[in-house]
């Protein structure tokens, strides 16, 4: 057992994905299934099961994950106890609103870890060196380094009788009382039926937004990985595939911070890692057309 394994094995808990775990941890799946495999054969237990969505811990992740997390926590301080402070180069990153927690944290880790960065963090739309966002707010003038595709989907109170379905139609919702968080990708959704949508709150963040779904006050149109997080809620696809792009953009015209360099080349290492697929061997890849998917992109804000 290595801080590495324990590193990936507080990553799969958290992302509740391998390949999300890998992508998080910069590595590719096998290294973090090879890390899992070995961690369960030295503890002589299952830690994690697998399912068509991911992975469920089981409860001895529950009760290894907060010993685990304590000794990666002592490791990095020890690690920092001797280091004399070194000049700082001071890192701005704006970020949107609608990110979800563990995502933001899996982004944010690899710049806080670094001595050498004093990171700055401010909204999406001020003046900053990089700007994590949706794909639809890019400017003319930004590179744009794609991170992961989510689609939408409905958060409801968990009693609520919609949760009887396993997908919910624009028409469900035309009577119920809904959170507005972003209209654009909501009207996306709803289209013709907009109208006759009852907004019972308008919710400045997603947080909000969800403690309100949680509170019964209403039904919310998020991102997936916003509404997956809160353990409070029900989760329901909804029939338009409505989705986003979310990625690190940068201006093309400015030199980016050695820090950012090295975070951005990690990026783009880990996006041309190809995904394990079914082809036969030698068979041909199919190459998807250029033009945008046929899924309804809505934006980030």
């Amino acid at each position: 057992m290595d801080i590495r394994e324990l590193r990936y094995f507080a990553a799969v808990y958290r992302e509740r994905n391998l390949t999300a775990a890998a992508r998080a941890c910069f590595v590719s799946q096998p290294s973090i299934s090879t890390a899992i495999t070995h961690l369960e054969a030295e503890l002589g237990t299952t830690l994690f099961i697998r399912h068509k969505k991911g992975v469920a811990p089981t409860a001895s992740a529950e009760q290894f994950h907060t010993l685990a997390r304590r000794i990666i926590d002592e490791a990095d301080a020890a690690r920092s106890l001797f280091r004399k402070p070194a000049t700082k180069t001071t890192v701005t990153l704006g970020l949107m609103r609608t990110l979800d927690v563990p995502r933001t944290i899996a982004l944010l880790k690899p710049l806080t870890a670094r001595s050498d960065i004093a990171l700055r963090l401010v909204g999406s739309d001020e003046r900053a060196d990089a700007r994590i966002i949706a794909k639809t707010m890019l400017r003319d003038d930004e590179h744009f380094v794609a991170l992961w595709s989510e689609r939408y989907v409905a958060a409801l109170p968990p009693s609520h009788p919609l949760t009887l379905k396993e997908k919910l139609r624009a028409a469900d919702l035309a009577e119920v009382p809904l959170i507005d968080r972003c209209h654009c990708e909501q009207s996306a959704f709803f289209g013709r039926n907009a109208q006759r949508r009852q907004t019972a709150a308008i919710a400045q963040s997603e947080d909000w937004a969800m403690a309100l779904v949680a509170a019964g006050v209403g039904i919310a149109i998020v991102p997936e990985g916003v509404a997956r997080g809160s353990p409070d809620v029900a989760v329901r696809e909804i029939e338009v595939k409505v989705t986003r792009e979310v990625g690190l953009a940068y201006r093309a015209s400015a030199p980016l911070a050695d820090a950012l360099k090295d975070f951005v080349g990690k990026l783009q290492k880990q996006r041309r890692k190809p995904e394990p697929t079914g082809r036969r061997p030698g068979a041909r890849k199919r190459v998807s057309p250029s033009r945008r998917p046929r899924g309804r992109k809505a934006a980030g804000s």
